[in-house]
């Protein structure tokens, strides 16, 4: 091992995904069950999911499915849109998600800011962020994805 890497388990890239964004609804309970409930009606596996809420109290719902269903994702999303007074449903196509794993992450500080050091030092940019106690998981740009998982090779030390 290298000085100074940190182990992980590994890392797992999904790439041709289409990031879907239901922005500025008012937040409120309901609000991403009404979202999520309207994909599964149309039979759409939703990959990943981020909420924020901003100093508005509005709700800003980031996810990703398959680049095939983003239409769907989208029309799917645009029916509910007056029920759940979203300001805009945004959808960019070729996503990737890169995540790193390791089973000991939650002990570990600095795991998530070696992830986007990574990606940073290599100048990708991303657009959405999820973590676990075991994962770390990037939205970035599906062109950008072979050198993601160079940029974390180079960082972490992997099986």
């Amino acid at each position: 091992m290298e000085k100074g890497k940190i182990k992980a388990g590994g890392i797992i890239r999904n790439q041709n995904l289409a990031r879907i964004g239901v922005m500025s609804a008012p937040d409120r309970p309901g609000l991403s069950s009404l979202v999520l409930n309207a994909l599964a009606a149309r039979g759409i596996n939703v990959e990943f999911i981020v909420q924020c809420v901003d100093l508005t109290d509005h709700s800003h719902i980031i996810l990703c499915v398959k680049d095939e269903d983003m239409q769907g994702a989208v029309a799917a999303l645009e029916q509910v849109r007056p029920q759940v007074g979203a300001g805009a449903i945004t959808s960019t196509p070729g996503i990737a998600l890169i995540s790193v794993f390791g089973p000991d992450f939650r002990e570990r500080p600095a795991i998530a800011a070696g992830v986007f050091e990574a990606l940073a030092k290599v100048g990708i940019n991303i657009q959405a962020i999820s973590t676990s106690i075991s994962t770390v998981s990037c939205l970035i740009e599906g062109a950008r994805a072979d050198d993601a998982v160079v940029a974390l090779r180079e960082y972490f030390e992997l099986p």
